[in-house]
């Protein structure tokens, strides 16, 4: 039973996951970097931004997702 519901887990964080990174924008700078244009006041305040979040999410899941499949590859639920 705890098994199925620590798989159930799992499915949903990998989903999850899955989402986060896809909404996430690329790391590209284009030609603004060239420039310096790249240090803006979204670059330098970054952490508090919903590009900031969604990088904690993404850190928080990544790290679930690996604890997840070591506890489900362990057996000890069987």
């Amino acid at each position: 039973m705890l098994n199925t519901i620590v798989s159930v887990i799992y499915v949903i964080i990998c989903i999850f996951l899955s989402a986060v990174v896809l909404l996430q924008e690329g790391k590209s700078q284009g030609l603004g970097s060239i420039g310096g244009m790249a240090d803006t006041y979204w670059g330098r305040n970054k952490g508090r931004s919903m590009e900031g979040t969604l990088e904690k999410l993404t850190a928080f899941a990544a790290g679930a997702f690996i604890i997840l499949a070591f506890i489900l590859n362990l057996n000890i639920f069987n």
